[in-house]
């Protein structure tokens, strides 16, 4: 049986970089394939979370690849059906306003176009600040988009970020499973 590749897209939530790399080893040991995608953000900024360079190494001794990290090399996932599903774990809010309003300029945004266009299901672990505030929007239209499908999320601090949200990261691995086959996981609000 071929193995499930997925196009990991990374983006700039620095604060969730940990959570995020503890997935990606357990979809890794259960025998996923995993292509790393990197927006500029991620791949040039080194914050108080980890060096960029750092970061790089990780996601690349964790899936034995170099992550994807231009336009140019992120256009050809989608012609090529290199991955079965896109992943954008962790997915800002500024990702998520450029998914649902078509802007195409960073190297995940191209890597999810180019997927969608295949009609082939993108999943997105939501975590933002303002999901609830004037993001909510994005999120509405990203939830009726076709083949797109949520890692469960919750408000993260409802009394003092009471408009942040953000994925149950422990979710990723059943979040892919039944979106590959079609379905949304549920609940999607933890």
């Amino acid at each position: 049986m071929k193995k499930t590749t997925i196009g990991w897209a990374v983006t700039g939530s620095f604060c969730t970089f940990d959570r995020i790399l503890v997935e990606m080893e357990k979809l890794v040991k259960e025998g996923y394939d995993i292509i790393p995608i990197f927006s500029f953000n991620t791949a040039n900024l080194d914050t108080r979370f980890f060096k960029a360079s750092d970061f790089k190494n990780k996601v690349a001794e964790i899936t034995g690849k170099q992550p994807i990290d231009t336009l140019q090399t992120a256009e050809p996932l989608g012609p090529s059906g290199a991955v079965d599903i896109m992943l954008v774990a962790p997915c800002t809010g500024n990702t998520l306003a450029k998914l649902a309003n078509a802007i195409t300029d960073t190297p995940v945004t191209m890597a999810v176009k180019a997927h969608l266009r295949n009609g082939k299901p993108v999943a997105l672990a939501i975590s933002t600040n303002d999901g609830l505030g004037l993001n909510a929007k994005n999120l509405g239209v990203m939830m009726a988009a076709r083949n797109v499908y949520f890692v469960p999320y919750s408000q993260d601090n409802a009394i003092s970020k009471p408009t942040s949200i953000i994925a149950e990261y422990g979710l990723i691995g059943k979040t892919i499973e039944e979106a590959t086959i079609g379905k949304q996981i549920q609940p999607i609000l933890q």
